[in-house]
C-alpha cells in the first residue's frame, strides 16, 4: 500500500510541472497515470490514444483522448477548463464506443477527475477528486489498477437512494402492521417524501420535517396534527402570515387533494427524525427520482435489507430507449436547423411533444424522458443565443414555458405506482429548472425565455392514469416507450388468473395466444403509432422467437415499420434473472445504417456483440434471416425427434442408494425403475451418467401398478396430496373463469395428472416405443449454448431437458454434430432463462438433411462422428473433464485436436450436401428448406432424417453409448 501511494504520490508532482496543455502534454499525463496505478504504461496495459469512434450520424468520426475497453474512457481538457460543459462531449463518445463500451468515463483538465460509473448513474459524476487529494482518495479511480477492484465513490446516487427507500419503506410497513389502511399509509407515505425532497431542492424552508419531529419527541406534540397541518398548509394557496407553518408555499390540489392525518409512534417519528440516522437526514436533493420509486415500491413488503438488494432499471439502460427514440431524432433535427425561424419552429414543436409509457410503474423512464427533452430545449435556445441577436429571437417567440410534466402520459394497474409516477415527475420539474439554470450559467447564457416557477407542482391526475393498458384507449402522443410486464403465456396465465388471460385473448384476437404478455404492448404500440412516429420497448428475449415474434415484430415490420436500433438480448438491469430484447422503431421508411448489440454473455463484463446493418430482420439475428423457414413434412412426420420425460413430482424420483435397496427387497421393481438422465448431467459430469433413478409405472393402470406396493405407497404418499392440491386451484381458476364467461377455454392437464396420479406428468410412451426400436438414442441437453451429442443406452430414461432423437447411425450422428447442424440451431433456436434451447417445432422439423449424398459421402460423415466420439472419449479421461468443460476449449486459441477433429467432421457434412467451401451455410441451408418446402407442397418426397434410402446400413451403426455400469440390481446383488 505504502508503494502504491508513493507511486501516486510521484505522479502528483510530475503533473504538477506540467502547464496543463491539452495538445501537447496530455498523452504523457494519461501514461504516467497508469504507471502510477502500476502499469507499465497505457499502451502496454492495452490502451488506446486517440481513438477513433464514428459519429452518431454515420458520417465522420470523433477521437476520444483514451480508451481502454471495457474499463475507461479518459477525455482530456486544458488546465483551467470548466469539466461540466464537456459531458455531453464525453457521453456521446461513450454512447458510440462500441462494442465493448467502457463502463467508467473520465474527465480530466490537469488539476480534477471528474469520474462517471455510466452503467450506473448518468449525468452527475459519481465522485470529483482533485489532482492533490489523489494520493488518498485514489480508491475512486480503482478500476485503473490491473486487478480492478471495486472503486469507492463519494457521490453514489444510488447508495443515498436505496438507504432512503428503505427506511421510507420500513416507516410504510410499521403504519400498516399496526391497522392503518394500507391506501391512507400510502397517501401520508408519498406526502412525507415530497416534503422531504421539496426541503433539500429549496422549494420550502430547511428542516422543516425535522422540526416537526422534533416537537413531537420533545416538546409533546402530536404528530397527528403537526404532519397533517403541514400538509394541509401545502394545499392551501394562501400562504400563511405567521405561525408554524410561515413559508410553506402552495403545492398543488393533485398529491395534497385528500388529507388524512395519521399519528405516529415514537418508533416511526424515529425513522424520520432520530438523529444522523433517520430519513429525513439523508440529502434528499441527491436522491435518484429515476431509481427511488422502484426501490421503494419494492422495499415496501419485503423488509429493510430487501431495499439493498431490489433491483431496478440503471438509467444507462433506460437510455438505451429514450435515446435512439427521442433523443437522438431530435438532436438529428435540432443539428440540420440553421436558421433562426426553423431553431423557433423546432423549439414550439418540442413544447408540443407528447410521451407515452403505458406500462409506467413507478415513472423511471418518464422521468428520464422528461430530463432529455429539456435539454433538448437547452440545447436549441443556447444555439439561437449564441448564432442570432436576442433582439431578433424575442420578436418571432414569445413562449416562456419550460417543457411541462403534462407533455408525459402513463399507463399502469398498479394504482400506487402510478401516484408514485406522478411524484416522480412533479420532482422532475423543479430539478429540470436547475439543471437547465446550471447549464445557461456553464455557458454564460442569459435566457429570460427559460424562467419558470416549480410551484405549484403540475397536477397529472389526467395524466398518469390507473388502468389497464390491454383494456384502455391510449392516449394520443407522438412518441411511446415502455417496460411492460415479463411474464410469458404460462406464468402471466398464473399470476393474473385464467378469466383474466382469456378476457385479454379475446380482446385481442390478432395475438397469439401463446404468446408473451409483453407482445400485446408491442403490438398495440405500433397500431397506435402514425407515419413518422417512434417507439421503443423492452420485452423478454422471446419477443424475436415463434409465436411472440409472428405477433409482435413480424407485425411491425410488415405494416411499414422499421427497427432502428435493438439489442438481441442482454440481462436487464431491473431483474437480474430476466433476460431481454431492446427494440426501438418507428412507422415508416428510415434510410441508413441500423444498430444491432447483443451482450455476448449472461455476465456483461463478457463484451457486446455490435454490427451496423441496412436492415434489422424481427428476429433480432446478425446473420441471414431464417425466421421465414417452414417445416419439412417429412422431419415432423419421421417419429424421430422427442422431449425427454417430465416426471412433475419430485416423489417418483430416487437416489441410487434408494433404488439399490428397493430393488434388493423386492427385484420385481426393475421393472419400473429406471435410471433417468439431466442435461447438466450429460454435459456437465464427468462421467455424463445420471444419478437418480425414476419410478415410471406408464403404461400400467392403477390395478397393474398393485404389484409394486412399495413403491405405490410412496406415490400416493408423496405426490397425490400435491396433486389433489394442484387440480383443486386449477378448478378454482376455471370456475372464476366460466363465471366471468361461460364459454371460456379452460385448463384440465392438473385434473389429467390427478387421474392417473399413479404415473409421471408426461411419460413420453412414444418416446419410449421410438427408442425401444434401436440399439442406443442420440441425446443432447435442450438448453445449452452448444448442443454437445451422444449416444445413450435405451435403459437410460431421458428427462424432459433432453432433446432425444431415435437414431442409432453415426451418419445421423455427424450431422447433428457438425456446425452446419449448430448454426441452424444458432438462429432458429428459442431461449430459455436466456440460453439458448434446442426444440424440434423450430430446429429439427425444419433443418434440411442432405437430399443426395453418395455412399461415400455417408461413409465418410460416419467415419468422423466415430472418430470424434473416439477423441472425446479419451480427452475426458485423461484429463478428467465433463464435455462442458472439454468443448469450452475450443473458444481458445491455439492447437486443438478436438478442433480438428470437429473440422473434419464439419468437411465431410458439407460434402454430404454439395456445398463449396465458399458457400454460406445459412444461405445454403434456407434456399434448400425453401426447395424441400415447394417440392412436398407440389406432392413430391423428400429425404428427411437418417441414412438417406437407398443407402444400407452397413458398417454405419457402432456400438459406443452411455451406459449404467453396475446397474442397482446388480449392486443390490
Amino acid at each position: 500500500m505504502s508503494e502504491v501511494i508513493q507511486r501516486i504520490s510521484d505522479f502528483i508532482s510530475y503533473a504538477k510541472l506540467l502547464k496543463g496543455d491539452e495538445k501537447g502534454e496530455a498523452q504523457v499525463f494519461c501514461d504516467r497515470l497508469f504507471r502510477a496505478f502500476g502499469h507499465a504504461g497505457y499502451a502496454e496495459a492495452g490502451a488506446t490514444l486517440e481513438f477513433r469512434i464514428k459519429k452518431a450520424s454515420g458520417k465522420g468520426v470523433n477521437f476520444a483522448d483514451l480508451i481502454w475497453k471495457p474499463r475507461l474512457l479518459l477525455e482530456m481538457k486544458k488546465s483551467g477548463e470548466k469539466l461540466a460543459t464537456h459531458y455531453q462531449q464525453a457521453f456521446d463518445y461513450w454512447v458510440n464506443a462500441v462494442p465493448d463500451r467502457p463502463r467508467y468515463v473520465v474527465l480530466c483538465n490537469f488539476s480534477e477527475f471528474w469520474i462517471y460509473d455510466l452503467e450506473k448513474q448518468l449525468n452527475e459524476p459519481v465522485d470529483i477528486v482533485p489532482l492533490n487529494e489523489l494520493a488518498h482518495r485514489y480508491t475512486a479511480l480503482n478500476f485503473l489498477f490491473p486487478d480492478d477492484p471495486p472503486p469507492l465513490f463519494g457521490n453514489d446516487r444510488e447508495e443515498v437512494s436505496r438507504a432512503a427507500a428503505g427506511k421510507m419503506a420500513k416507516l410504510f410497513r410499521s403504519m400498516v402492521d399496526r391497522g392503518v389502511p394500507r391506501e391512507e399509509a400510502q397517501r401520508w407515505v408519498l406526502q412525507a417524501i415530497l416534503a422531504m425532497f421539496a426541503e433539500d431542492i429549496d422549494l420550502m424552508p430547511s428542516g422543516t420535517t425535522l422540526r416537526l419531529v422534533q416537537d413531537c419527541l420533545q416538546h409533546g406534540q402530536n404528530a397527528y396534527d403537526m404532519f397533517g397541518g403541514l400538509f394541509r398548509q401545502m394545499n392551501t394557496k394562501k400562504q400563511a402570515p405567521a405561525g408554524r407553518f410561515k413559508g410553506i408555499p402552495y403545492f398543488n390540489g393533485g398529491l395534497f387533494a385528500t388529507i388524512e392525518p395519521i399519528d405516529l409512534t415514537t418508533e416511526e417519528l424515529l425513522l424520520i427524525g432520530e438523529p444522523e440516522k433517520g430519513a429525513a437526514w439523508e440529502n434528499w436533493s441527491k436522491i435518484n427520482p429515476s431509481i427511488f420509486g422502484t426501490i421503494f415500491q419494492q422495499s415496501m413488503d419485503k423488509g429493510e435489507r430487501h431495499a439493498f438488494g431490489a433491483h431496478f432499471t440503471h438509467e444507462a439502460d433506460i437510455q438505451r430507449i429514450i435515446g435512439p427514440t427521442i433523443t437522438q431524432p431530435w438532436r438529428e433535427r435540432i443539428e440540420s436547423a440553421k436558421t433562426m425561424k426553423e431553431l423557433v419552429a423546432l423549439r414550439s414543436d418540442l413544447m408540443e411533444f407528447t410521451v407515452l409509457d403505458p406500462a409506467c410503474g413507478s415513472g423511471n423512464f418518464l422521468y428520464v424522458a422528461y430530463r432529455e427533452l429539456v435539454r433538448l430545449e437547452i440545447q436549441i435556445m443556447a444555439r439561437l443565443e449564441k448564432e442570432f441577436s436576442w433582439q431578433k429571437v424575442q420578436k418571432v417567440t414569445q413562449s416562456t414555458s419550460l417543457i411541462s410534466p403534462r407533455q408525459f402520459f402513463g399507463l399502469d394497474r398498479d394504482s400506487f405506482g402510478v401516484e408514485l409516477a406522478k411524484v416522480t415527475l412533479m420532482i422532475a420539474k423543479k430539478l429540470a429548472l436547475e439543471e437547465a439554470a446550471a447549464a445557461l450559467e456553464r455557458e454564460q447564457i442569459d435566457l429570460p425565455l427559460l424562467a419558470g416557477e416549480a410551484l405549484p407542482l403540475d397536477n397529472l391526475d389526467n395524466n398518469i392514469i390507473c388502468a389497464d393498458a390491454l383494456f384502455t384507449d391510449w392516449p394520443k402522443v407522438d412518441t411511446i416507450i415502455g417496460n411492460p410486464p415479463y411474464q410469458s403465456k404460462s406464468k402471466a396465465q398464473k399470476e393474473y388468473g385464467r378469466a383474466y388471460m382469456n378476457r385479454v385473448r379475446a380482446a385481442h384476437p390478432e395475438v397469439d395466444g401463446r404468446a408473451d404478455y409483453c407482445v400485446y404492448w408491442f403490438r398495440k404500440a405500433h397500431d397506435e403509432l402514425q407515419p413518422g412516429q417512434r417507439a421503443g420497448m423492452v420485452g423478454t428475449n422471446t419477443i424475436r422467437q415463434n409465436y411472440s415474434r409472428i405477433s409482435g415484430l413480424d407485425h411491425v415490420v410488415a405494416t411499414d415499420g422499421t427497427i432502428t436500433e435493438a439489442v438481441s438480448t442482454m440481462v436487464w438491469s431491473g431483474d437480474a434473472s430476466v433476460d431481454v430484447s431492446i427494440v426501438n422503431w418507428m412507422k415508416g421508411p428510415k434510410p441508413g445504417k441500423k444498430k444491432l448489440f447483443a451482450q455476448k454473455g449472461s455476465d456483461p463484463s463478457q463484451g457486446w456483440s455490435y454490427k451496423e446493418l441496412e436492415n434489422i430482420n424481427s428476429a433480432l439475428s446478425f446473420g441471414k434471416d431464417v425466421s421465414s423457414a417452414k417445416v419439412i413434412r417429412a422431419n415432423a412426420a419421421s417419429r424421430v425427434c422427442y422431449q425427454g420425460q417430465t416426471p412433475g413430482h419430485d416423489g417418483f424420483l430416487l437416489t441410487e442408494e434408494e433404488a439399490s435397496e428397493i430393488i434388493a427387497a423386492n427385484p420385481k421393481s426393475a421393472e419400473v425403475i429406471h435410471p433417468i438422465l439431466i442435461g447438466n448431467e450429460l454435459t456437465g459430469q464427468k462421467d455424463s451418467l445420471p444419478n437418480r433413478y425414476v419410478i415410471d409405472f406408464h403404461p400400467g393402470d392403477l390395478f397393474a401398478s398393485q404389484k409394486h406396493k412399495a413403491l405405490l405407497s410412496r406415490i400416493q404418499k408423496l405426490v397425490l396430496p400435491d396433486r389433489e392440491e394442484a387440480a383443486r386451484e386449477e378448478k378454482k381458476r376455471n370456475d372464476e373463469a366460466l363465471a366471468d364467461n361461460p364459454k371460456a377455454s379452460v385448463a384440465r392437464h392438473h385434473q389429467g395428472f390427478l387421474n392417473r396420479w399413479w404415473q409421471l406428468s408426461w411419460p413420453r410412451g412414444d418416446m419410449k416405443d421410438a427408442v425401444a426400436g434401436v440399439s442406443r438414442y442420440i441425446g443432447c441437453s435442450r438448453v445449452t449454448l452448444r448442443p454437445i451429442f451422444e449416444f445413450i443406452d435405451p435403459a437410460i430414461r431421458p428427462n424432459d431437458l433432453i432433446s432425444v432423437f431415435a437414431l442409432e447411425d453415426d451418419y445421423s450422428f455427424g450431422i447433428l454434430q457438425s456446425d452446419i447442424h449448430w448454426t441452424w440451431f444458432t438462429h432458429r433456436c428459442s431461449t430459455q432463462n436466456g440460453r439458448p434451447r434446442y426444440t424440434s417445432e423450430s430446429i429439427f422439423d425444419t433443418f434440411p438433411w442432405p437430399q443426395d449424398p453418395s455412399r461415400g459421402s455417408v461413409k465418410k460423415v460416419a467415419e468422423a462422428a466415430v472418430a470424434l466420439r473416439g477423441l472425446r472419449r479419451k480427452l475426458k479421461q485423461d484429463n478428467n473433464l465433463s464435455f462442458r468443460e472439454l468443448y469450452r476449449t475450443l473458444d481458445l486459441p491455439g492447437a486443438n485436436p478436438l478442433k480438428e477433429a470437429h473440422e473434419v467432421l464439419d468437411k465431410a457434412v458439407c460434402s454430404a450436401y454439395g456445398m463449396s467451401k465458399k458457400a454460406d451455410v445459412l444461405t445454403h441451408l434456407l434456399e434448400l428448406n425453401a426447395a424441400l418446402s415447394a417440392a412436398e407442397a407440389g406432392g413430391k418426397k423428400v429425404v428427411g432424417p437418417g441414412v438417406p434410402p437407398g443407402i444400407k446400413m452397413t458398417g454405419l451403426i457402432s456400438s459406443d453409448c452411455l451406459r449404467m455400469s453396475p446397474s442397482p440390481e446388480t449392486a443390490a446383488a
